[in-house]
């Protein structure tokens, strides 16, 4: 068995008010459905895997690919379930890669783990009990001198990012799903029966290119 050290940036999720579901096993097999289709999606480092419960963890190579993830995850839930997530990027070391879940540790987990404890208290804050869903944190030192910088611009896109989602009716949630996934207006327009141009306004509206090209902007900012 051989330990490997590597960088990271880790995904902690969990779904919000789990136990208030009643149907708990759709609910699990919905899950685990949402994260195949993701990890299909955004290329992983440690692919997004139900953990226990209702929680599930992955790992990336840049917090960009991370945070698309998360959005994606909440997308393909969401109207029936809502998630949270913590991020943190640093260092992790694998101690045995074949166990599932796998045998590991390091600063890029526990501050995805302070970053999802931080969002579970923002909920309880009034008029963030929609809109606290994601956090990220880096690990002292991971992200060099500018590191908490980066932080703090990161954590403005998912402030505005995860605001905007619950807006979204489930035709909405339908559109920017596949938007931000490569549909064309036109599949999109034939799946849902309408017309391309009303896909685009309707688009438009409810602010689907400015989460594109924030995205965009993110991975071109850092990793």
């Amino acid at each position: 068995m051989s330990v490997e050290e590597h960088w990271t940036a880790a995904v902690l999720g969990d779904v919000v008010a789990s136990k208030t579901h009643a149907r708990r096993a759709e609910v699990q097999r919905s899950i685990e459905s949402a994260l195949a289709e993701v990890n299909e999606a955004v290329p992983a480092v440690q692919p997004l895997d139900v953990t226990i419960g209702d929680e599930f963890q992955g790992a990336y190579r840049s917090v960009a690919d991370a945070v698309r993830a998360t959005l994606l995850v909440r997308l393909l839930l969401l109207p029936e379930v809502d998630t949270r997530f913590g991020i943190g990027s640093g260092p992790v070391t694998v101690f045995d890669a074949t166990r599932r879940p796998i045998s590991q540790d390091g600063p890029a987990w526990w501050a995805a783990r302070e970053a999802i404890d931080h969002v579970h208290r923002q909920q309880t804050r009034g008029g963030h009990e929609r809109a606290a869903r994601t956090w990220y944190v880096a690990a002292d030192g991971a992200d060099g001198a500018d590191g908490g910088e980066q932080a703090r611009f990161v954590n403005a896109h998912l402030l505005c990012r995860d605001a905007l989602v619950p807006r979204h009716d489930e035709r909405g949630v339908t559109l920017l799903r596949g938007w931000l996934t490569g549909r064309t207006q036109v599949d999109l327009a034939a799946q849902l029966g309408i017309s391309q141009s009303a896909v685009s306004q309707r688009l438009t509206r409810m602010g689907a290119f400015a989460v594109r090209d924030a995205q965009e902007a993110l991975g071109g900012a850092g990793s």
